[in-house]
């Protein structure tokens, strides 16, 4: 909740930097400064966390933080063509996670959103598939917030595997437009959670591909 906090009061605070004197700008970029390096930390030390503790649910105060967060994700031409089931249920759960071999953890969790993308908003030809982009930058930013809000989540994958599409949309009951891009399953943690260091300079080139820093 602390990242969640400082990283709004960055953006009230950057707004209103030109109007304050010397003294003022000084001590509201140190508030801004603690805030950057919130969000920071929050993507740094995020991982996929599959264990979670029993009979503690996620309040829905924070489930609605969550999917805030997810509908503040950018999307191409602003057409936000997502839909979010939001599945509570113990019934539910374990039907999800019979329909999807890489969510058996759903047996053990409180919580699921299942991002969709609604093709009835999507764009027309072409540009339809980036529903796929957006809707995936909606699960990333419930990833984060999930974390910054003292949870655990992990991503599991549906779309584009016709069986899971289809599977999941029978037990969600989902209509022919409406299609699920994965399964974001959500806890407290169960134990202690080690973030994997991913950095490799390797992945990374310089104004042409293959060409290394100056």
């Amino acid at each position: 909740m602390k990242q969640i906090v400082l990283f709004i009061a960055t953006l009230f605070l950057m707004g209103g930097l030109q109007s304050c004197s010397q003294e003022e700008k000084k001590a509201t970029m140190t508030v801004t400064d603690d805030a950057s390096q919130a969000v920071i930390d929050c993507i740094m030390t995020r991982t996929s966390v599959r264990s979670y503790q029993k009979d503690r649910t996620v309040e829905n105060e924070k489930i609605e933080a969550l999917l805030r967060a997810g509908m503040a994700a950018p999307s191409a031409v602003n057409k936000q063509p997502w839909h979010f089931v939001v599945v509570t249920e113990r019934e539910v759960l374990d039907k999800l996670a019979a329909a999807n071999p890489n969510a058996g953890m759903l047996r053990q969790a409180p919580l699921a959103i299942v991002p969709c993308g609604d093709m009835d908003k999507a764009l027309e030809g072409d540009a339809c598939a980036y529903w796929i982009q957006d809707v995936s930058a909606a699960t990333e930013n419930i990833l984060l917030a999930a974390h910054a809000l003292g949870l655990g989540a992990v991503w599991t994958g549906t779309y584009p595997s016709a069986e899971r599409v289809s599977a999941i949309s029978e037990v969600l009951a989902l209509p022919e437009t409406v299609i699920p891009l994965c399964t974001i399953v959500i806890g407290y943690p169960e134990g202690e959670q080690t973030p994997k260091d991913k950095w490799n300079p390797e992945n990374v080139s310089w104004q042409q591909y293959g060409q290394a820093a100056e």
